[in-house]
């Protein structure tokens, strides 16, 4: 499976099927910053309104397809500040549920860190909620726990949880 990145029309040409797969993340319980239920209009809102930042150069989406569905996607926000050009947070890693266990979290995830090293980016770094499914993902990848901050965020059912940060060099320091 290979993730393809998207330009700002065809993530425009997708967000209903991105509006599907995070509806259904949510409903599945993912701490991806939406709570249940999650309504598709707002979902699909919300997709339209990264397409701007993709145009922009600010934000890098890749999706995962199988039998022309979307399957998975992350996102790379980019650096927009001299001081930080070195460096990019990885946002909105998604499986979804039917696909999961097949490696496409870990391929998506690949995906984004490669781009990133290629881009010149070095150091990358994320928030999950902590105890959750995708912390192990993150460390059998290679990434490092920097610390947990609690109250971070409230779970899709309005429940205030912690989260771990987590970074990962993905080049030589500039």
């Amino acid at each position: 499976m290979t993730a393809t990145r998207l330009d700002a029309p065809r993530l425009a040409d997708a967000a209903g099927e991105l509006a599907d797969l995070l509806t259904d993340t949510v409903r599945g319980g993912a701490s991806v910053g939406f709570l249940a239920p999650l309504d598709r209009a707002e979902a699909l809102a919300w997709w339209r309104s990264r397409a701007d930042a993709v145009a922009a150069g600010g934000l890098a989406v890749w999706v995962t397809r199988e039998d022309g569905r979307v399957t998975g996607t992350v996102g790379l926000v980019l650096p927009d500040k001299p001081n930080s050009r070195h460096r990019a947070e990885l946002v909105k890693l998604m499986v979804h549920p039917r696909a999961r266990g097949r490696g496409l979290g870990r391929t998506l995830l690949d995906t984004a860190e490669r781009a990133a090293a290629e881009a010149g980016i070095t150091l990358l770094h994320l928030d999950t909620e902590t105890d959750s499914p995708a912390e192990h993902l993150y460390r059998s990848a290679g990434w490092t726990r920097a610390g947990v901050i609690p109250d971070y965020a409230a779970n899709p059912h309005g429940v205030l949880r912690p989260t771990t940060l987590y970074f990962k060099h993905v080049g030589p320091p500039g």
